[in-house]
């Protein structure tokens, strides 16, 4: 069983920054893409960055390309969210998670992101 634990969430003032962590437990994490996704208060759960199982490649939501930065370290079995110049509208419970095959796929439990001055 894969368990994924986010931490690194808090609250930050508009224009800072922060970085998410999410620890994947299990030898396969090199075989899963990962995604970081959001659910802000009343709203749908979003897709906010994704990065494939080998780290060659990403993409960004329309709202967050340019400020933030997924990135994942094979030794740590970890993957992070960079996130620069937050803004309010990126309040949110942030989540990630695993990608596999078919019905191989896990949730973290999330962090909470506050942005507010």
């Amino acid at each position: 069983q894969v368990q994924l634990v986010e931490s690194g969430g808090g609250l930050v003032q508009p224009g800072g920054s922060l970085r998410l962590s999410c620890a994947v437990s299990g030898p396969t994490f090199s075989r899963y893409a990962m995604n970081w996704h959001r659910q802000a208060l009343g709203k749908g759960r979003e897709l906010v960055a994704a990065i494939t199982s080998g780290g060659d490649s990403s993409i960004y939501a329309d709202s967050v390309k340019g400020r933030c930065t997924i990135s994942r370290d094979k030794a740590e079995n970890t993957v992070y969210l960079q996130m620069n110049n937050l803004k309010p509208e990126g309040t949110a419970v942030y989540f990630c998670r695993a990608i596999g095959d078919d019905e191989d796929k896990y949730w973290g439990q999330g962090t909470q992101v506050t942005v507010s001055s």
